[in-house]
Formats: C-alpha cells, sequence, structure tokens
C-alpha cells in the first residue's frame, strides 16, 4: 500500500474574471499541488474532506527465523496480517532495527538488531506506509549503522520518521494527503539506555534519533507539525517492558503533547499490549505489542478512523504471534482477543468515547 491507494478529490475554483468562478473535481496523486495561484488568478481549495483509516502496527525486526523469510521472500514476510494492513488507507508500523550489514556494534548491549536493505522491500509489500525507527534498537550499531540505514532510506525512497542526520531532520514530520485530510507523522524515542542517551540522540551537530526525553524539543516538534496539519499522530517508543498499564512517564508526557497539538498518539516497546482510549478529544495507545517478532505473544492491528482531528471508530483486529509471524484471530477467540484487549483501559485514565 502507498498513499496514493488513498486519492484525494481535489476540487479547484479558478476566479477567471470579476463575474465567473468554474469548478472541477479530478482524482490525483496526493502530492499533485494545485495551480499555482497569482494575483489576478486566485486558486482556491474547495473540497470537503472524508475520513480516513490508518492501522498500526507495533514493533517488527527481522531476527532469528525472520531473517529466513526475508531473505526467501520479502514479499511474504509478513504473512496475513498484511491484508489487515492493506485495508486501510495508511499503515504505520516500528520498525526496531538498523538497517546496515556491518557497522559497529553498541559496546555491551545484550540485543542488537540488524536488517538489510530488503526489510523495506518487506514492508512495504505488507502494505506499510512508512515507519518510526526512533526507538532504542534503531542505532543498535552506533553511528556507522546510521550511516547505513540513511543511506537505505535514501536510496529506497521509502517513509521513516524519527530518525535523521540531524535533529531537525529527526523530528521532522512525513507529510500526506489522504482523503483531503493533510496528515503530519512524527515518531520519537522515550525509552534509550542511560549509556547510549547522548551518543544516540539527534543534535544539530549530530545524525541519531528524536528523543521524546528532550521533552520541550519534542513538544514544538508537535507545534511544527500541527502548522498545515489536519491531523497530527506522533508514534512513540515507551512504557515499561513486560508491564501491561502505563507508567508515569506515560501518563506524563502524552498529555503534554495532546495540549501542542497531537491529535493521535500510538506506541509501543513494552513487548506486552497496552490500553487504548481518548484523552480528551485525541486518540491515545499505550502499547501495540509485538507484531513481526520472534516468539509467540499476543498482538494486533490498531484501525482508526479520523477526519481532520476528530477519531470517529477504533477497530482493533487481535492476533497471536506463531513462528514470527502475527496471525489473525477468528469465531470465539477474535470476540475474546478483542474483549481483552478493551479490558486493559482499565489502568490507562483514558475514556472510550
Amino acid at each position: 500500500m502507498t498513499p496514493s491507494r488513498a486519492l484525494p478529490a481535489i476540487a479547484v475554483t479558478l476566479a477567471l474574471s470579476a463575474c465567473t468562478a468554474a469548478a472541477s473535481d479530478g482524482t490525483s496523486e496526493p502530492t499533485r499541488k494545485p495551480m499555482a495561484d497569482t494575483p489576478s488568478v486566485p486558486v482556491e481549495k474547495t473540497a470537503a474532506a472524508k475520513p480516513y483509516t490508518i492501522a498500526f502496527g507495533g514493533d517488527v525486526h527481522f531476527e532469528g527465523g525472520l531473517r529466513a523469510r526475508l531473505d526467501n521472500n520479502p514479499r511474504t514476510a509478513f504473512g496475513p496480517i498484511a491484508r489487515v494492513l492493506s485495508r486501510a488507507d495508511l499503515a504505520m508500523v516500528n520498525l526496531e532495527t538498523a538497517i546496515t550489514t556491518g557497522g559497529d556494534r553498541a559496546p555491551g548491549k545484550q540485543y542488537a538488531f540488524r536488517a538489510p536493505v530488503t526489510a523495506f522491500n518487506a514492508i512495504k509489500a505488507a502494505g506499510v506506509d512508512v515507519v518510526t525507527m526512533a526507538n532504542n534498537h534503531g542505532m543498535d550499531y552506533m553511528q556507522s549503522g546510521l550511516r547505513d540505514s540513511l543511506a537505505a532510506i535514501r536510496r529506497s525512497k521509502f517513509p521513516v520518521v524519527g530518525i535523521g542526520r540531524n535533529a531537525t531532520a529527526a523530528y521532522a514530520p512525513w507529510r500526506t494527503t489522504i482523503n483531503g485530510n493533510k496528515v503530519a507523522i512524527l515518531g520519537a524515542t522515550q525509552v534509550l539506555d542511560a549509556e547510549f542517551i547522548n551518543a544516540w540522540t539527534a543534535t544539530d551537530a549530530q545524525g541519531g534519533l528524536a528523543s521524546a526525553k528532550n521533552e520541550q524539543r519534542m513538544i514544538q516538534a508537535v507545534r511544527n507539525a500541527r502548522k498545515g496539519a489536519d491531523t497530527v499522530i506522533v508514534y512513540l517508543h515507551w512504557g515499561t517492558e513486560l508491564q501491561t498499564c502505563p507508567n508515569p512517564a506515560q501518563r506524563a508526557l502524552a498529555p503534554k503533547l495532546v495540549r501542542a497539538g497531537a491529535d493521535v498518539i500510538v506506541g509501543g516497546h513494552a513487548h506486552v499490549l497496552l490500553g487504548s482510549g481518548y484523552l480528551g478529544r485525541s486518540y491515545v495507545n499505550y502499547g501495540l505489542g509485538n507484531f513481526l517478532w520472534y516468539g509467540n505473544s499476543p498482538s494486533g492491528v490498531l484501525t482508526l478512523t479520523i477526519k481532520g482531528r476528530k477519531v470517529l471508530k477504533d477497530q482493533w483486529t487481535p492476533a497471536s504471534i506463531q513462528g514470527g509471524t502475527p496471525i489473525p484471530l477468528t469465531g470465539a477467540a477474535r470476540d475474546q482477543g478483542v474483549t481483552s484487549w478493551k479490558a486493559l483501559r482499565s489502568c490507562t485514565g483514558l475514556s472510550a468515547r
């Protein structure tokens, strides 16, 4: 799936004279711009935005048996969950790995993840449109791995947020237009090993990750994304591993980002599912769990229906990770999966509506 699956209708009214205005509706690529206006030929956007859907999956890497799936056929690496992602107008996951086959492994790190550039082929084939790499594995191979990752991103031309050659790039949103809605998406991590905070955080003079530990920089990034956007989405790496309730850092950060202009906040890291719901008029998910990940654990896809700043509907498609890939549940197991997911909201302070 690419943003071109959702082709917004753009109605452009050209005031050709003082007495007549001609309007035309057509289908175009999201990146196509209306005719440039001049003082004598003003251009006015008249098309109304329509609701769109965005699907979120959790943490993705290509370690263990998943590397074999990637090497054998990238197009089928995600298995049947790809059908769920592809049904949405837009889809996003957390890519929790460096994209390098070399690099200098982070000293003393027990788990270090890396994958070849074909990872982007697998992600795209699964119907994913954008990923965040702002997490505690995005720079597992330090600055040398970062250079490889950024080069792979440039070559693949795949949208990635939360990582960059400097802070300006790392905190910048990816922007697209879907069904007339201007959408801005950011990525950042609230989880970094203490010994790597300085080395991994993007600054004006250093490449790295967007860090939500720098709250003021993160808040400003959301404010900047708000300008010119109908919907602002923040994908965070946050939470405490194996803890199904949000920790104090999550509960403190979410309202600050909402006040700054975030309409949707989602995230992962804990390896378990956490609750979702409304914080005022914004929607918050505290943990999407594992997605493409070794081992077996509960998983799923969160699909939101959005129009402008309003989240009209949330839908959970429960899945179970088997052999590294999430398999959607059916029948009674599916019903139980939805019920269990809704119950996770009880300790979040979020509302169902």
